[in-house]
């Protein structure tokens, strides 16, 4: 290209409105409205998305907690129900060895005394039967009050609120009713 011809084309582009001149901005107004919206936004964030986010982080805490204490509670539960089917399959087999013996000895005795040996098995045998329904009424009604109480305590975390006496008794004895019902 020529020299004229470069010159010809940079003075058609100088003669030409700018950006700015061809859409009319004015600088002192951008820069009014750009701090506008930034203490807009500084005002949202602070007083609106901040305290949102807050409570949101709050209450997903509670749950986590909340969750956590189920799982502790039923683990507990787990435990106790463990542990009084081991007490009653202990009481089962002490009853077991107590009948046992009681027909051992009937048996080494029936020559002698054949009459005497089937009253005194039969004795034996009504009174590990007693004891061990005994036992096993004793072992319900403590896992009956633990379960009530721990019905309670759960409760009482779930309603976040402090029982009295009063109404704690009342929640253990309607809790207790109802397992005994089941």
């Amino acid at each position: 290209m020529s020299l004229p011809l470069l010159l010809a084309a940079a003075e058609a582009h100088a003669a030409e409105p700018g950006l700015v001149e061809k859409f009319g901005l004015d600088w002192k107004y951008i820069l009014i409205q750009a701090f506008g919206f930034l203490v807009v936004a500084a005002v949202l964030y602070r007083f609106g998305i901040k305290p949102t986010i807050t409570a949101m982080d709050e209450r997903a805490h509670k749950i986590d907690a909340g969750l956590k204490y189920a799982e502790e509670m039923k683990a507990k539960l787990d435990a106790s129900r463990q542990e009084s089917a081991k007490i009653l399959r202990t009481a089962q087999q002490e009853a077991q060895k107590v009948v046992d013996e009681a027909r051992k000895i009937a048996k080494e005795s029936a020559d002698k005394q054949h009459k005497d040996a089937t009253d005194q098995a039969n004795a034996l045998l009504a009174k590990a039967q007693q004891a061990m329904e005994l036992e096993r009424r004793k072992i319900l009604e403590e896992a009956r009050g633990e379960i009530a109480r721990l019905v309670v305590a759960t409760t009482e975390r779930v309603l976040a609120k402090k029982l009295t006496e009063a109404d704690r008794a009342s929640y253990n004895e309607s809790a207790a009713r109802e397992i005994t019902v089941i």
